[in-house]
């Protein structure tokens, strides 16, 4: 478990961010603008691809032992 704790990390907080995305919800001000917090969508696919990919590159590295 020890090994995949660095994968679980960013996993965890891209999950966080897509969740607290969901949880701020958006709405649209007086003047018609759309108001949200967006960043935390890009911000939480590329933490999750980031975990993913570190899980696969740490499950090939045992693999190759």
């Amino acid at each position: 478990m020890k090994k995949y704790i660095l994968s679980l990390i960013p996993f965890i907080l891209g999950v966080g961010c897509l969740v607290s995305f969901n949880m701020i919800g958006s709405k649209v001000a007086a003047d018609g603008t759309l108001v949200e917090p967006f960043y935390l969508l890009p911000i939480g696919y590329l933490l999750i691809a980031i975990g993913i990919i570190s899980l696969f590159v740490s499950k090939m590295k045992k693999v190759n032992r």
